[in-house]
């Protein structure tokens, strides 16, 4: 149990939800084919199983190949799979080899039954298993309507190998039937599934690129403001000194003002500069939280907000609605979560500002950022505290006090 628990922290709880649904997905690809192959072929294989050295011999054969089918299927899946999602390239080795050991099983199968080793029943149970492993990777290489009439032409081979065995009538007809009109059942498991997954990937970089976004329209919008503080300043500025220079050299007393304009010019300009450097800094408190609220839903993580509206200094709201910014961006890079909460607390000298995240990873992605280190610095110039730090079962708990 300790190895299972170890193994399920280092493998699984530090894993996003698509790569656990990917998991998850491809696991029951591969239990699926084993069992097909332990249920449709290997029962009425032994059932049928004679002490004849020709249908023993037969039949382990038969059964060798199926396994390696099963194998093979499985590897050459997830290669296709790696490739629908654009991670590689076809792994065509891989597919060859799973073609090839379709066609040796159907051969041996129905060698088997034309050396009485097999029921003529139950043959197509174990010839729609034969036909599974390959068709499932193929039809994840291969658009939905090529895959479809290409696969039914299987249905040719399996009709000339076992009408040459002795199949006849509506028997022989059923095994072309099943192996042509199970293509549209490979189709369905293997790729819809191929397609879900495919999705899911590109919702999660749909989200990463939306928070890169974020950031980049914000500091855009600060160089607008930047441009739009500095840019009417620093020409007039420039126009304004190049007259006090032409005044100068003429030696007109003139001069003198102009440059003491150009200092007034300058010193505004830094106070500007400041206001809109300040405003940047400062945050909102009730803004931030329904932004945080916006951002994480639009994401997919409930969110619940508790406290009141305003019991806030101007500054203390800033500071706390710094904390809701720098916690949502947490949440959405980092961990899995499905729910934050946050609470506000006013007493009477301080309010508290508590977020808390599941979906917590046991080991953390990466070097911690400086995030959290800037807002210990925010909130100490105020006489705050910051704490940040898992809390256990996956829970992370930030807490932010600062003085009312």
């Amino acid at each position: 149990m300790g190895r299972i628990r170890a193994w399920h922290q280092r493998h699984w709880r530090d894993r996003s939800r698509v790569e656990k649904v990917e998991v998850q997905s491809r696991l029951i690809w591969q239990c699926t084919t084993w069992f097909f192959f332990l249920s449709w072929e290997v029962p009425f294989v032994v059932q049928g199983l004679r002490h004849a050295p020709l249908p023993l011999a037969l039949a382990v054969a038969a059964l060798a190949t199926g396994a390696a089918q099963a194998f093979q299927g499985i590897r050459s899946h997830r290669g296709a799979l790696d490739q629908y999602l654009g991670r590689g390239d076809a792994p065509r080795g891989p597919v060859l080899v799973s073609c090839a050991l379709c066609l040796t099983s159907l051969a041996l199968v129905a060698a088997l039954y034309a050396a009485h080793g097999l029921k003529l029943t139950d043959l197509v149970l174990i010839v729609l298993y034969v036909v599974m492993p390959f068709g499932m990777t193929y039809s994840t290489l291969t658009p939905p309507w090529p895959f479809l009439w290409r696969f039914a032409l299987l249905a040719l081979p399996t009709v000339a190998v076992f009408a040459a065995v002795g199949v006849r009538g509506g028997h022989l007809l059923a095994l072309a039937l099943v192996v042509a009109l199970s293509g549209t059942y490979i189709l369905l498991m293997a790729r819809c599934g191929a397609w879900t997954l495919s999705v899911m990937w590109e919702s999660d970089r749909a989200r990463e690129t939306e928070a890169r976004l974020a950031v980049a329209e914000e500091r855009l919008r600060f160089g607008r403001d930047m441009h739009d503080v500095l840019g009417r300043n620093l020409a007039v500025i420039a126009l304004k000194a190049e007259l006090a220079v032409q005044l100068a050299q003429r030696g007109r007393p003139e001069a003198v003002a102009q440059m003491v304009e150009v200092q007034r010019i300058a010193q505004e300009s830094q106070k500007e500069v400041r206001d809109v450097v300040r405003g940047y800094r400062e945050a909102d408190l009730g803004v931030e939280i329904e932004g945080a609220r916006g951002v994480l839903r639009a994401a997919g993580i409930g969110c619940r907000y508790a406290g009141p509206d305003d019991a806030l200094t101007v500054e203390a709201q800033s500071a706390l609605g710094w904390v809701v910014r720098e916690a949502t961006t947490n949440v959405l890079r980092h961990g899995d979560a499905r729910s934050v909460v946050i609470t506000l607390a006013v007493a009477e000298a301080t309010a508290t500002l508590v977020v808390e995240n599941d979906g917590v990873p046991d080991r953390p992605h990466g070097a911690p950022g400086s995030g959290l280190a800037g807002l210990r610095e925010r909130l100490a110039a105020l006489g705050g505290t910051l704490e940040a730090g898992p809390v256990g079962d996956g829970l992370f708990r930030l807490t932010a006090e600062v003085p009312r």
